[in-house]
């Protein structure tokens, strides 16, 4: 596995993990290069990009392999797009902090107040309810997860809209890309500003994430790697085509390590947005039984092996396996992409913690 993209760091400089304890920038580097070389060359990864920070100083951020193997065009952090699926719904998570931030929305609201033309179900839920997956909306069924089929966002609802609840709004848990389908709306109707434009205004610009946009399916992206996925036999080919517009509030971004990077450093260390904003994201939900779900408005709520928070989210699409960690004690962010579908990105999300945190 070529290493291709490394940035230069002083060797005498240290980072601290805890108030007893330093590991030298250089070794924690090159413990983390290793593991990311292992895991690269063990499941065959055709290109893969690893950006990571401190206190919002970014620390190591490296490529490997390929954007587009027959081309043999290298992987480089800052410039190659990979598509993030799952961590789309973080970034869609963002707009609606902006909206709380400008009072024009509320997350315990009815979701027919910001939507009033979708059918009604059995039960009223609450946009916090959608963010959460917990309103009962349904993910994908047979195909759909590959659809190729061009549409805008309210266009998309019709994949699902006539579905029935799966259960009581607050009663379960179900993962739903379909639901951040429908927040994409909430946003697009309460800004009333198209939801790709509100997204590249008031999220992107601002936190100067200027290599991510809409994966567009009908139009070159030169910076944007390809997809590939592995056959049974263990063969790297490339993904089928699919169309995620209509999706894109839920997994249809397009981005780089290390714009991932300055997205998550604005989660733990807020200041384009209001802390209270995302601190009501970062709220972990709980049921009616009261059970915590490990999930907030578009990131996961979990601990580290230290006790101290973390959060984060994952995604897997055609083409992309990725994970994005933050450690806002610690003040460390990880971002992982990569061009292969179905990794164990979450194990090997486990390994970079215990370099950089435990």
């Amino acid at each position: 596995m070529k290493r291709i993209t490394l940035l230069l760091f002083t060797l005498s400089q240290t980072l601290v993990f805890s108030q007893t304890k330093e590991f030298s920038i250089k070794e924690t580097i090159k413990s983390a290069h290793t593991t990311a070389v292992n895991f690269a060359e063990k499941e065959n990864i055709p290109g893969m990009a690893i950006s990571v920070s401190k206190n919002g100083n970014l620390i190591w951020s490296e490529g490997f392999g390929y954007s587009n193997i027959e081309e043999k065009i290298e992987v480089n952090p800052s410039v190659t797009q990979f598509r993030i699926a799952s961590i789309s719904k973080s970034l869609t998570a963002a707009a609606l902090a902006k909206l709380m931030d400008d009072g024009q929305l509320d997350l315990d609201e009815s979701l027919y107040t910001y939507v009033p033309d979708f059918p009604k179900k059995k039960y009223d839920f609450t946009v916090r309810q959608v963010g959460g997956h917990i309103a009962g909306i349904r993910h994908y069924n047979g195909s759909e997860f590959i659809l190729n089929k061009k549409m805008d966002i309210v266009e998309g609802l019709d994949v699902f809209k006539e579905s029935p609840l799966k259960f009581e709004p607050g009663t379960d848990y179900s993962y739903s890309t379909y639901g951040w389908n429908l927040l994409s709306v909430v946003v697009q109707n309460a800004a009333k500003t198209e939801f790709n434009s509100y997204m590249t205004n008031n999220v992107f610009k601002p936190l100067g994430m200027a290599s991510t946009a809409l994966d567009l399916s009908d139009q070159n992206m030169p910076n944007r790697t390809l997809f590939y996925n592995k056959t049974n036999a263990g063969d790297i080919r490339l993904g089928p085509e699919v169309s995620n517009e209509f999706k894109v509030a839920g997994g249809g971004f397009v981005s780089t390590s290390e714009d991932l990077i300055k997205f998550g450093n604005e989660i733990i260390s807020p200041k384009v947005f209001s802390k209270s904003s995302i601190e009501e994201l970062l709220k972990e939900q709980h049921l009616t039984n009261g059970k915590g779900t490990g999930y907030g408005v578009g990131f996961g709520i979990g601990k580290t092996k230290k006790g101290t928070v973390s959060y984060s989210h994952s995604g897997g699409g055609i083409g992309a396996t990725t994970l994005l960690l933050m450690y806002p004690e610690e003040g460390i962010v990880i971002s992982i992409v990569t061009n292969m579908s179905g990794l164990p990105i979450r194990d090997f999300g486990e390994q970079l913690e215990a370099v950089f945190i435990n």
